[in-house]
């Protein structure tokens, strides 16, 4: 029977790959539309900003309780769930005219989130042995990836068409794979039933949503605000809770002792520490470049020009996705998150030292992009190694998580520190972008720091000693 299914694997990756960009382009479009959608939605940029924080708190949310119930009920059943309600969440953004209509959509969009952690899960389940490093790679590549193009593509749909075309084109995308979802995935054999530990996921989802507010309003309205300090403290207190409720849960939605598994807690280290640098070159660096080069720096350039100046980024990325499997297996994931770190260190330097040509740009996104493609999937396969088959949902989704948190603090802190570097009429300096830069190279410098805690395995044990034979 499992043989039987496994025939037709491509063409699961296919469907679970669209269903992955699709989720990711929705992640990205958006950011460099907020401007515009402050002016055709006729609100505040404070208020538009939560068209991003809504969509971030609400996967935060979803992704590893429902990873944890694709474990327990099936990972295809649970994942042709969320590929409906991410196409409801898109279809209402779609047809928005105000900003609290396309707020409730994308919050429901929130859901898709869960998409990745259902996918590694279905991999595990129904690819052979051999196939499960590179599948995962790819797909985990896809993520970022689909953040490029979202980024590059969105200035483009806005200055020709409208800000709902932002939302139809993903939407053609989840629905297709919906569909192909429904007709080519089987439903994996392997299941935990169980009960949800409902304190232990009301817990986490207070947590989460606290630190997720802190970092998202500290550079509004000041990281020493009662506000924002009461928030932090909230997150603290409810992680000390959550940690204590699901430690004494006969069915706990996230398993301490997994968590505790030392390949799962350094992995999920360096990933906090690697999306704490890697946000930037998505929130930052469109900025500087759109920047007035009458101010002494930025390049003058359109929010169309600053999407394709990180194009590199997304080409990097696809050109590196589909060798992070066989690097994996010939190296070891440690080894290969390390080298991820160094090229994403590498593009944040690059930015520090030379700013004033186009080419320092391209060239940083490319480096950056390398990095992602190799840190993402890398970091994927140390977890889902590290793990029985039975987690591999909830596992896979507490790391994609918690570097989401990482991404989340990043550019919280680089934000502030840009917008606290005023010059004259309110306008950034030089001086707080290259501080920011300087600050995310320095994050993915420790985050390479905290992968050499992560235990070596075999493949790298044995590349000290005899060769490993790898070909083709």
């Amino acid at each position: 029977m499992v043989a039987e299914k496994r025939v037709h694997y491509q063409v699961s990756f296919a469907v679970l790959s669209l269903a992955a960009m699709a989720y990711s382009l929705l992640q990205s479009l958006v950011i460099p539309a907020l401007p515009s959608l402050e002016h055709s939605l006729h609100a505040s940029a404070d208020a538009v900003a939560w068209l991003l924080t809504g969509y971030l708190l609400s996967a935060a949310i979803a992704t590893p309780i429902l990873g944890r119930v694709g474990d327990m009920l099936g990972k295809e059943k649970v994942l042709l769930v969320v590929l409906v309600v991410l196409s409801v969440g898109t279809l209402v953004s779609a047809l928005a005219t105000t900003l609290p209509i396309m707020l409730l959509g994308r919050v429901i969009q929130g859901a898709g989130g869960a998409v990745f952690p259902l996918a590694f899960g279905i991999i595990r389940d129904e690819f052979p042995h051999e196939r499960v490093v590179g599948a995962i790679g790819f797909l985990s590549a896809i993520l970022g990836v689909g953040a490029g193009l979202g980024i590059v593509l969105a200035g483009p749909i806005i200055g020709h068409l409208s800000y709902h075309w932002l939302f139809w084109f993903p939407l053609a995308l989840v629905l297709l794979a919906a569909v192909a979802t429904m007709l080519f995935i089987p439903e994996s054999p392997i299941r935990t039933p169980a009960r949800i530990n409902a304190v232990g996921a009301l817990l986490m989802s207070g947590w989460l949503v606290s630190g997720l507010l802190a970092v998202s309003e500290g550079p509004v309205i000041g990281w020493g605000s009662p506000r924002i300090i009461g928030l932090f403290v909230a997150s603290v207190v409810l992680i000390a809770w959550w940690v204590r409720s699901e430690s004494r849960s006969a069915t706990p939605m996230v398993d301490m002792k997994m968590m505790r598994i030392t390949e799962v807690w350094t992995t999920n280290l360096a990933a906090f520490l690697f999306g704490f640098g890697m946000y930037v070159m998505f929130t930052i660096v469109p900025q500087f470049v759109e920047t007035s080069a009458r101010r002494g720096y930025g390049f003058s350039a359109s929010v169309t020009q600053s999407g394709l100046d990180l194009l590199p980024f997304a080409v990097a990325m696809l050109v590196i996705a589909p060798l992070t499997g066989r690097l994996s297996v010939a190296l070891g994931g440690r080894r290969v998150l390390l080298a991820a770190c160094c090229f994403a260190a590498s593009s944040y330097v690059v930015l520090a030292l030379w700013h004033t040509h186009t080419w320092n740009v391209l060239l940083s996104a490319a480096l950056l992009g390398i990095g992602i493609a190799m840190g993402f999937a890398s970091m994927t396969n140390l977890v889902v190694e590290a793990v029985p088959p039975m987690q591999t949902g909830v596992a896979t989704g507490m790391n994609t998580n918690i570097r989401n948190i990482g991404a989340g603090v990043g550019a919280g802190v680089a934000t502030s520190i840009v917008v606290s570097h005023l010059m004259a009429h309110g306008v950034p300096s030089e001086h707080g972008y290259i501080l920011a830069f300087i600050i995310s190279a320095a994050a993915l410098v420790v985050a390479a720091l905290a992968t050499l805690a992560i235990p070596r395995h075999a493949p790298e044990l044995a590349a000290e000693g005899a060769p490993v034979g790898v070909s083709g």
